[in-house]
């Protein structure tokens, strides 16, 4: 009996302890990040691998999809873009301010689908803090499986080429 106890209780701890400092899997749902996540063409979500290794060591690029809890709802894990890091001037998509400079230890995190997005243009800077793990593969359904890369969409990279990424104080 004590035996059986032993392996059950190395079962769940070595993967456990694996999910919390590696890596993870996310379910995506909704269509807030198409065409990058959850393509139109396909009825079943997307799973996406988290890397946590990328959040421990700070190692965040404008373009990193990001899954962070959410700001309005601490039990919600959403998965956005980031689109501003620490310093950088956003022009926004409805924000109360046309601009922000995103303060340090945030990042400014946007979906690709603008129209359809509850993100950064509703709440604002988010911080470093609540993000949870850098998106790096889609790893289900097989045919969509592909390395996410960092980058920002056409749309969003112009408005930001319009206007200054930075700011010197």
């Amino acid at each position: 009996m004590f035996r059986m106890l032993k392996y059950v209780v190395i079962g769940i701890s070595v993967p456990t302890s694996f999910m919390d400092c590696f890596a993870s899997v996310a379910r995506v749902d909704g269509t807030s990040m198409q065409p990058c996540l959850n393509s139109q063409n396909s009825s079943t979500p997307d799973y996406v691998l988290l890397s946590r290794t990328a959040v421990r060591n700070l190692e965040f690029n404008r373009g990193d999809v990001v899954s962070v809890i959410s700001p309005k709802d601490p039990n919600q894990r959403i998965i956005k873009r980031i689109v501003g890091l620490e310093g950088d001037l956003i022009p926004t998509l409805g924000y109360n301010l046309k601009h922000v400079k995103v303060p340090e230890g945030h990042v400014w995190i946007e979906g690709d689908n603008s129209q359809n997005s509850l993100d950064s243009n509703n709440f604002g800077p988010v911080s470093v803090g609540l993000i949870t793990g850098k998106a790096v593969y889609i790893l289900w359904p097989p045919q969509r499986y592909q390395k996410l890369d960092s980058k920002l969409p056409k749309t969003r990279l112009q408005s930001l080429l319009a206007k200054p990424l930075s700011v010197r104080e």
